[in-house]
């Protein structure tokens, strides 16, 4: 296993690196005036950057607000029967709730989860678990839409939303079943 993992290392450390320059390389061999063309896309980069900030401004405030207001707190209390029943630890749910807000505030929650009951307790793992089986809604919704001036999302919250709750309650069911 050791040599699996020398190689795996190996390779992932290098796996960028040899990307890009076969991108260069290929786009030299066709012609392609490769150095303006990065310097364009940079420019392109830093415009779209520049017009998203005031959504991602709003959605790292939200995420403010609710967590400091005890909002968080106050949801988990009262979600906390439902998701039991249907076979969610309790003490992962203000993963669920923060986990379409933001990634680092999820990361911090679940971090709080390992802190509290130990990194290879169940909370922690399934939160973990979570982490990785559903994306910042909110976080994506406003970046994504907002760069390209979308006003109104129509079905795009609904679909995310849904989305993230089936990868989080299926994050739960399989962490239960296959590790504890």
């Amino acid at each position: 296993m050791s040599a699996f993992r020398t190689f795996a290392d190996a390779v992932s450390g290098g796996a960028i690196p040899v990307i890009i320059a076969l991108v260069a390389l290929v786009g030299a061999l066709r012609g392609v005036k490769v150095y303006e063309v990065f310097v364009e896309g940079a420019k392109e980069g830093f415009e779209v950057a520049v017009r998203i900030i005031p959504y991602l401004v709003a959605v790292l405030v939200a995420v403010g607000l609710v967590r400091s207001a005890g909002l968080l707190d106050l949801l988990s209390r009262a979600l906390a029967p439902v998701l039991g029943a249907v076979g969610v630890p309790a003490e992962t749910l203000p993963m669920m709730l923060v986990r379409p807000l933001s990634g680092s505030g999820a990361d911090g929650v679940m971090v709080e989860l390992m802190k509290a009951h130990g990194a290879d307790s169940m909370a922690a793992t399934t939160a973990a678990v979570m982490s990785g089986a559903a994306d910042t809604t909110f976080y994506i919704l406003a970046v994504y839409f907002g760069s390209v001036g979308i006003k109104r999302i129509r079905h795009g919250l609904w679909a995310g939303l849904i989305g993230d709750l089936a990868g989080l309650l299926t994050a739960a069911w399989f962490t239960k079943a296959l590790l504890f």
